[in-house]
């Protein structure tokens, strides 16, 4: 028996922006600049049409963050402890039964990331989905339900720390967006964005 899937307005979106940004030197990815505009204004841009609610993982310039009109939560956790633990505090503040969370430094967001989640969902028995391109999965794009809480609780406690990790082991439903090889590039360089300047001035 397939499990029921979401609506769109059945679920929040999660923008994971609580990481030190190390491989930036310390820069808060989702306020760095990409043609003008924060990382973070390109990816709620892209989102907000496809979801019912929105909330901002951050940890760092939770103020600035908030100047968006989203909600902000922290990690409860305050070790930094990577994505997942951003996944734990939005799953304790929906008010939705889903969240799907996205990386802020993903300003590529496919406007039919959402769409194809659900679709893929509905035609198998996987408890979440998650997304394929090519032969890469990128785990952070993860439709999930908020009922996995107390097993993500205690997968954090016992030291899981991966996205993939995590992801993986529930035998995720995949949406495959071979046809978008672009749409899910994200920054960890000054030198990825300017390639992503210069693909946004690109026919998509």
């Amino acid at each position: 028996m397939k499990r029921t899937v979401p609506t769109p307005n059945d679920i929040t979106g999660v923008i994971l922006a609580g990481g030190r940004g190390s491989r930036m030197g310390g820069v808060d990815k989702g306020l760095a600049e990409l043609a003008g505009r924060p990382l973070i204004e390109w990816v709620l841009d892209a989102l907000a049409p496809q979801v019912g609610a929105l909330l901002i993982n951050a940890n760092r310039h939770r103020e600035i963050y908030a100047g968006y009109g989203v909600p902000v939560i922290a990690d409860s956790d305050p070790g930094f402890k990577g994505p997942l633990a951003g996944m734990l505090s939005a799953m304790r503040e929906a008010r939705t039964d889903w969240i799907l969370t996205v990386p802020c430094d993903g300003p590529l967001l496919p406007s039919d990331l959402v769409s194809r989640l659900i679709a893929a969902l509905a035609s198998s028995d996987a408890p979440l989905a998650t997304v394929i391109e090519g032969e890469r999965i990128h785990p952070v794009y993860a439709l999930v339900p908020v009922s996995l809480e107390k097993m993500l609780a205690a997968d954090l406690a016992a030291g899981t720390r991966k996205v993939a990790d995590w992801v993986t082991r529930h035998r995720p439903a995949l949406a495959d967006f071979s046809n978008q090889p672009r749409a899910f590039a994200n920054i960890n360089s000054a030198e990825d964005v300017a390639r992503l300047a210069t693909q946004l001035m690109q026919p998509r």
